[in-house]
């Protein structure tokens, strides 16, 4: 099963595992987060997150999905991708994080794609011209 890291901004990590938990009803396993606080060390997040992907991975690889591309937390994460075993996405959503967990028993590359399509499929207008349910 692909381990799953969230590289975030404070609180964020923690608050989308809690998501993610009231959606499962139960906190998904191998699931991890890390909430980068301001002027924290990145030698020290960078270590912080080596020792949550050696956890994590029970050899199907790791995704770790940071928030913003060019933040200190995707920053942290450049020298720990590692093609194939350790990949990373930025742009966490909620859909995009249920379409991991959702899929995470299958490859490492299939987690990335999912995740990727539930993040950009997860993003749409919602308005009255929108029928959810029949009326």
């Amino acid at each position: 099963m692909v381990g799953i890291l969230l590289l975030t901004h404070a609180p964020l990590g923690q608050a989308f595992i809690a998501a993610a938990t009231h959606v499962f009803r139960a906190r998904p396993e191998r699931l991890e987060a890390i909430d980068v606080v301001p002027d924290q060390d990145t030698a020290e997040v960078r270590r912080l997150a080596a020792e949550a992907i050696a956890r994590l991975n029970d050899g199907s690889g790791v995704l770790v999905i940071t928030d913003v591309m060019g933040g200190t937390p995707s920053n942290c994460t450049l020298p720990l991708c590692e093609p194939g075993l350790v990949e990373v996405i930025a742009g966490i959503s909620l859909p995009m994080l249920l379409r991991a967990l959702t899929y995470r028993s299958d490859t490492l590359d299939v987690v990335v794609e999912m995740a990727l399509a539930g993040g950009q499929g997860g993003a749409v207008r919602v308005d009255n011209r929108v029928r959810l349910s029949p009326t």
